[in-house]
């Protein structure tokens, strides 16, 4: 049992379980434009790994037969896999509502000026990485050129009617720049409106706020600072009770870019695939075992449950809950 687990037996000498799965969450890729301090994955523009067509034929099988509320697509950057607008239209095709969560400077790049256009054509809601509204604490965290990026990126987006029509869903995501817990996400959104609008004319639909996971690249910054076990200190200290129901691990299914399943994206980085008796891949996928399979957890999961929460869908709770 490890210390996760021993925190939730005070409430749950079960354990954590999924309650269903209402989300797919397809990891299409390791492949990115960028390579951010942040990234739990190790992503970059020298990673090669991507889900190929046959693994994205079972998920649309499984799909199919599940029908979840929404399929997620991540990476890396999901739009840069060969099959990226296959897989989105066959799984629009079947009537499957598509979220993509982009970089947003994926957009810039050489060829993909058209990607507002087909977002909007194919009826995509988005999810835009945008760890602050301050030039310099993006460049720390993503390095040069990505705020201006970014910028354009999101006023293209809403010049085809993102963030600005009610159907056309552009959310962005905040992430602390340093070893500490997001802000309320109800003023955060507050202060990212009035400083895009002022500065840029930049309009979104709303903000979601993202726990840093001590996992990937930000758990190798907290260690050569020596703070790691500091910032473990500061998760377990807040973790809140109220969050556990709403954990979206209890909602969900991740698919790795090979097929390999897991609870979450973050298990997928620690390559803790689904178990305790649950199918671990896509070819021995079976929803019935999978909706009330037992979760595998860790240390790193006191992030989604620390202060207000954390999920792939922003916070948990209200401060103070």
């Amino acid at each position: 049992m490890n210390d996760f687990e021993r925190k939730m037996a005070d409430s749950s000498k079960e354990g954590l379980y999924a309650s269903t799965i209402q989300y797919f969450q397809v990891n299409l890729g390791l492949v990115c434009n960028q390579a951010c301090q942040h990234c739990h994955l190790h992503c970059s523009p020298e990673r090669t790994e991507v889900m190929e067509w046959q693994v994205m034929e079972m998920i649309i099988s499984a799909a199919e037969t599940v029908r979840p509320r929404l399929v997620d697509l991540t990476g890396g950057a999901p739009e840069l896999n060969p099959d990226f607008r296959r897989f989105v239209g066959a799984l629009r095709e079947r009537g499957l509502p598509v979220q993509v969560r982009t970089n947003l400077t994926v957009i810039t790049e050489p060829g993909m000026e058209d990607l507002p256009d087909y977002y909007r054509d194919n009826d995509i809601q988005l999810v835009g990485s945008l760890p602050c509204y301050l030039e310099k604490n993006v460049k720390a965290q993503r390095g040069e050129q990505v705020y201006e990026k970014s910028v354009k990126a999101i006023k293209a987006l809403n010049g085809t009617g993102y963030g600005v029509e009610p159907d056309l869903v552009l959310n962005l995501v905040y992430n602390p720049g340093g070893a500490f817990l997001p802000g309320d996400q109800s003023a955060l959104e507050k202060a990212y409106r009035k400083e895009l609008m002022t500065r840029f004319d930049l309009r979104f639909t709303n903000l979601l706020t993202i726990t840093n996971m001590p996992i990937g690249r930000f758990k190798e910054d907290l260690r050569l600072r020596n703070r790691e076990e500091e910032y473990m200190e500061l998760l377990r200290n807040s973790f809140n009770p109220t969050t556990v129901d709403d954990l979206m691990c209890r909602y969900q299914i991740s698919f790795g870019w090979d097929g390999t399943m897991y609870d979450c994206d973050f298990n997928l980085a620690l390559g803790f695939s689904v178990d305790h008796g649950a199918p671990d891949h896509i070819n021995k996928f079976n929803a019935s075992i999978l909706s009330s399979r037992r979760i595998v957890t860790g240390s790193h999961c006191f992030g989604c449950t620390a202060g207000a929460g954390s999920s792939c869908g922003g916070a948990l709770v209200d401060p103070g809950s």
